[in-house]
């Protein structure tokens, strides 16, 4: 098994010279079977230039598996080529829209209603399937294992674990360590305090093991402060879950839209210097990296 970045951006896509050796597209992962089987993980713009390179070789048969709906990672898809070309085929898996009740499909397509996009899903020539997914839910590819886990997001948030060729793979979409929102001396806070052990020990559970890490990572210990219940982790507390899970490499990924190429740089350089002995092996996602496992 393999994968390769595509997007590795959080939030917003930023193109630029200040971005250039960590990429400025928004989620996507390639992941690709020994036989060449094909895995995306997420929509964001990094999935527009994965097409164009997909049609140099068509017809394109694949799966993509979305963590969750928000615009940063469903936003590659209008501009994803093999959906307009008859012959490819494509499965689409992803949660349901929790307000309205209905399938993936009917979230994807009110963003190429004619106010949004030009072209319209039913106008697409490809052999297009959705599969909207549950918690703990085990989808058989045949070639692979594809096993979902609800997240900590403020959007329905599927983590996936992809078991293939040997190997396996864990995806967190987007994610925040949960956390007691009541006050030590509140009623309720002993019965939260139980519910969060429980779920924080579901995760690791889950995770243990896995031979990839690929985490949100999208905030510094600081910045996390004032930006606690928007649903990411910070880098310490992803490479804590490495840690926990024992890991065999990770990955952090969903990088904050504000930060360059120099700052992340530093920030590694401070990481990596306080995680020296941990024994945690880890490495900053590159757009364009290519890991063979």
């Amino acid at each position: 098994m393999r994968f390769q970045f595509w997007g590795t951006r959080g939030s917003l896509p930023v193109p630029g010279a200040d971005t250039v050796k960590y990429g400025g597209n928004t989620t996507c992962i390639e992941v690709r079977s020994d036989n060449d089987d094909l895995i995306i993980l997420d929509a964001g713009t990094g999935i527009r230039t994965l097409g164009i390179e997909l049609s140099q070789s068509m017809p394109v048969k694949c799966h993509l598996f979305v963590s969750h709906t928000h615009w940063d990672h469903i936003q590659g898809i209008p501009f994803f080529i093999p959906m307009f070309v008859p012959g490819n085929e494509l499965t689409i898996y992803g949660p349901p829209d929790p307000l309205t009740m209905t399938g993936v499909e009917a979230v994807l397509a009110r963003q190429m209603e004619y106010p949004h996009f030009p072209v319209r899903v039913v106008e697409l020539q490809a052999d297009i399937s959705y599969d909207t997914l549950s918690d703990c839910q085990v989808v058989d590819l045949g070639f692979a294992r594809v096993s979902t886990f609800l997240m900590n997001h403020p959007a329905m948030n599927f983590g996936f674990k992809i078991e293939c060729d040997g190997k396996s793979l864990f995806f967190t979409g987007d994610h925040e360590p949960l956390h007691n929102i009541y006050q030590p001396d509140d009623a309720e806070y002993e019965e939260y305090e139980q519910v969060v052990r429980e779920r924080s020990q579901a995760v690791i559970d889950f995770v243990s093991g896995v031979d990839v890490l690929i985490a949100d990572s999208q905030y510094t210990e600081e910045e996390y402060q004032t930006k606690r219940g928007w649903g990411h982790s910070t880098y310490e507390s992803s490479l804590e879950l490495a840690r926990d899970t024992g890991a065999g490499m990770t990955y952090l990924t969903h990088h904050d839209t504000t930060r360059t190429d120099e700052q992340l740089d530093a920030i590694f350089a401070r990481i990596s210097d306080e995680w020296s002995d941990s024994g945690v092996a880890f490495d900053l996602a590159r757009e364009g990296e290519v890991i063979r496992m």
